[in-house]
C-alpha cells in the first residue's frame, strides 16, 4: 500500500514544462498524478478503482474511519462491488486511504464525489459539497485540478464552488482548475464497469477541461468533451428527469389500467415490441436511489429562483411519490378482500433495497412502505439477502433485522409484500407457501401454479 505521503508533487517535473497547467499535463500524460477521491462510496470507489487500473496514484479520502479501515484491509463493504474491488485496492502499493484531509496537499487531482441530498422542503442541500469545497480550499496550491461528480444544478461548479476556491488568492483556470464530470454509476448492473460507461467531461475554462480530459480518457474508455461544466451539469439532469417522466408515465397508467383489470406489464411488454419510437419502463412501489427521485427537484428549484415552473416535472414527482402510498392502500384492500384488518396482520415485505441485488437503500420506497404500515397498525417483518439490518437512514428510524425466509415464515404471514424483486429469493417458493402476495415488481410472473393469491400493485 502506498504512502501518499512520498508520492509526486506537482512540483517536480523532468521537462521545460513550468506553469502550473503545463506540469500537471505531463503529470496527467503520463500516468503519474496522484488522483484523489473525496467520498469513498457507491460512487467514489469503482472511480477510484478505474483510476488506479488506469496507472495512476490514488489516495481514498472519506470521513468515516470505519469505510478506511476497511479500504487498507481489503475488507467488503459494498457488496454489490464484489470482493476483487477492494482487494485490489488495498493490495496496490499505488493506493492509500485516509481520513485526514491534510493529505489531500500530495494530490494533483482532487475529486469530489460526495451527496446532494433534498432538504426537508425539497430544496437542494448542497452542504456536502461545499463542506468538501471548503476542505479542498485549506490545501489547494498551484497546479491542482478538482472536479466534482455529485448530481446537481447547472451552475453549481462554477458559481458555488470556484468563488469558495479563489478566496486562496489564487486563480482559476491559471493556477487552479475546475471541471465537472457527472457520476453515471448503476449499482447492481452487471457485466458493465465504471470503464465502460462514457464520461462527460466540461470545465469552468477550457484549460480545465482539457486537463480533466486527461486524466478521464486515461480511464474510461469513453470521454466525451462538451463546451462548459453548465452543459455536463444539465445533461445528467437530464437523463434522470427523463427517467422520472417515464416512470411517472407508467405509474399513472397502471394506477388506470388497475381499476380496468388490465395488467400494466403486459401492456408494457406488448408496446415495446416496435422497434422504434418507445422505450420500456416498468412501475414499480416509488422510486428509490439517489438520483431519480431527487434530481429533477434540483432542476425544479433552480428554475424556480429564475421565475419559470417546471410543471411536467413536478407533476411527475407527485405522481412517483405518492406510489408507496398506493401500494399500502392496496395491501389493505386485498387483506380486507380476505377478511383480514391491515390493523395487527403479519406483513411480511420482500426487498427493502431500492433496487434488485444491491445494499443501497438510498430513497428506497420500502422504508417509507414500511413506515406508512407501521402507522395503520401492521406487524411488520422483512427479508432481504442483501441488508442483514435496516440501515440508519435520515427519515426514517426502523428498528428491524432481515428475518429467514423459510416455509414457516410464508405461511404465517397474512400478507407477503414484494417490494424489490432480488434474483436470491426463490419466489417458486413464496408462491407454494404464501397465502396472499401483493406484488409491486411483477416477480411472480414466471412462478407456475402457485397455491397463494397474487395480486399486482
Amino acid at each position: 500500500m502506498a504512502d501518499d505521503r512520498t508520492a509526486g508533487t506537482a512540483a517536480s517535473t523532468t521537462s521545460g514544462e513550468t506553469t502550473p497547467a503545463g506540469i500537471l499535463r505531463e503529470r496527467l500524460s503520463a500516468q503519474t498524478a496522484t488522483i484523489a477521491v473525496v467520498g469513498m462510496g457507491y460512487v467514489g470507489m469503482p472511480l477510484a478503482h478505474a483510476v488506479l487500473e488506469a496507472g495512476f496514484t490514488v489516495l481514498g479520502f472519506d470521513v468515516d474511519q470505519r469505510k478506511i479501515d476497511k479500504l487498507n484491509t481489503g475488507e467488503v463493504y459494498l457488496h454489490h462491488l464484489g470482493e476483487a474491488m477492494h482487494t485490489d485496492l488495498a493490495a496496490s502499493d499505488r493506493f492509500a486511504a485516509t481520513c485526514d484531509a491534510a493529505r489531500l496537499d500530495v494530490a494533483d487531482v482532487i475529486v469530489l464525489c460526495v451527496p446532494t441530498p433534498l432538504g426537508e422542503f425539497r430544496e437542494p442541500d448542497l452542504s456536502y459539497v461545499i463542506d468538501s469545497t471548503r476542505m479542498v480550499a485549506e490545501v489547494l496550491r498551484p497546479g491542482q485540478l478538482v472536479v466534482l461528480e455529485s448530481t446537481t444544478y447547472p451552475g453549481t461548479t462554477r458559481d458555488e464552488m470556484k468563488p469558495i476556491l479563489e478566496e486562496t488568492g489564487l486563480r482559476c483556470g491559471e493556477e487552479f482548475f475546475l471541471a465537472y464530470s457527472p457520476e453515471r454509476e448503476d449499482p447492481g448492473r452487471k457485466g458493465v464497469t465504471t470503464k465502460a460507461i462514457p464520461k462527460l467531461v466540461g470545465g469552468v475554462d477550457a484549460t480545465s477541461t482539457d486537463l480533466a480530459m486527461l486524466l478521464y480518457g486515461a480511464a474510461v474508455e469513453q470521454a466525451h468533451r462538451v463546451e462548459s461544466a453548465e452543459i455536463a451539469e444539465s445533461a445528467k439532469i437530464l437523463e434522470n428527469v427523463y427517467r422520472a417522466v417515464n416512470i411517472a408515465l407508467v405509474n399513472e397508467l397502471k394506477l388506470i389500467l388497475e381499476k380496468m383489470d388490465i395488467d400494466i406489464w403486459d401492456v408494457v411488454d406488448a408496446a415495446a415490441t416496435k422497434p422504434f419510437g418507445f422505450q420500456a419502463f416498468y412501475p414499480g412501489p416509488g422510486l428509490g436511489g439517489h438520483c431519480i427521485p431527487i434530481d429533477p427537484f434540483y432542476l425544479a428549484w433552480k428554475a424556480r429562483g429564475l421565475g419559470h415552473t417546471t410543471r411536467f416535472i413536478e407533476l411527475a414527482g407527485e405522481v412517483n411519490a405518492q406510489m408507496p402510498a398506493h401500494v399500502v392502500n392496496r395491501t389493505a384492500e386485498v387483506l380486507n378482500d380476505e377478511g383480514r384488518s391491515l390493523r395487527n396482520a403479519a406483513v411480511l415485505v420482500l426487498g427493502i433495497a431500492y433496487k434488485p441485488d444491491v445494499d443501497d437503500v438510498r430513497e428506497s420506497p420500502a422504508a417509507e412502505i414500511i413506515d406508512l404500515l407501521l402507522e395503520r397498525g401492521a406487524n411488520v417483518s422483512y427479508h432481504d439477502p442483501h441488508c442483514p439490518t435496516f440501515p440508519e437512514m435520515r427519515k426514517h428510524d426502523i428498528d428491524l433485522v432481515s428475518t429467514e425466509l423459510t416455509d414457516a415464515t410464508l405461511t404465517d404471514a397474512d400478507c407477503v409484500l414484494i417490494v424489490t424483486d432480488h434474483a436470491a429469493v426463490d419466489y417458486d417458493q413464496v408462491g407454494r407457501s404464501a397465502r396472499l402476495i401483493v406484488d409491486t415488481r411483477n416477480a411472480m410472473a414466471d412462478v407456475t401454479s402457485p397455491n397463494a393469491r397474487i395480486v399486482k400493485a
